[in-house]
């Protein structure tokens, strides 16, 4: 069976994790086995106040991250992250496969420079049990994410890689999912 990574990056705020949701639920219509982990933003307003952690499976949403300073063990610039939430995100994705449809959103620095957060999911990636990926990686992290992925060798050969940038003006929302799952 063939193996596709569609790795989708973009800005903050361009529609990354709702492309993902799109792209889940079409394909689930379509009939396909989803899995894998979503990070929406909480926001109280217009203020982005945190982060979510979504199983794709169960639908089940947890607290991962909140926009503040206070001091906490695992932390970034912006955000401080719950250790519990990081764990169930590992074991989520330790689970995901075999699957038609794996998700990742995201894959940011915790991940690629920290080796933190869910970097099992380089692993994940690697033995390749999906027809597939979806993976959200920022920009920036593009580099780095090809020469971690591609520095242990893959169980199982990937038919393509292809990389999809937000925004594309001028599309319609379904449109993106839509040529994402296009080898499926």
């Amino acid at each position: 069976m063939p193996r596709h990574i569609a790795i989708l990056s973009g800005p903050r705020g361009s529609g990354k994790t709702t492309t993902c949701q799109r792209l889940i639920d079409l394909a689930c219509q379509r009939g396909l086995d989803c899995a894998g982990i979503l990070s929406p933003a909480r926001f109280e307003g217009t203020r982005k106040v945190g982060i979510d952690l979504l199983d794709v499976r169960s639908g089940q949403s947890r607290p991962l991250a909140e926009a503040d300073s206070q001091p906490g063990e695992l932390r970034t610039m912006a955000y401080r992250f719950d250790l519990e939430a990081i764990q169930w995100g590992v074991k989520l994705l330790e689970a995901a496969c075999p699957r038609d449809v794996l998700v990742v959103d995201e894959l940011g620095p915790l991940e690629l420079e920290r080796g933190q957060g869910w970097a099992n999911a380089l692993d994940v990636l690697r033995r390749g049990q999906f027809r597939l990926a979806v993976v959200v990686v920022r920009p920036t992290l593009l580099d780095t994410f090809h020469r971690l992925l591609h520095s242990k060798p893959l169980e199982t050969p990937i038919k393509s890689e292809r990389v999809f940038t937000l925004p594309i003006p001028g599309t319609h929302p379904d449109d993106l999912p839509l040529a994402i799952l296009s080898p499926m």
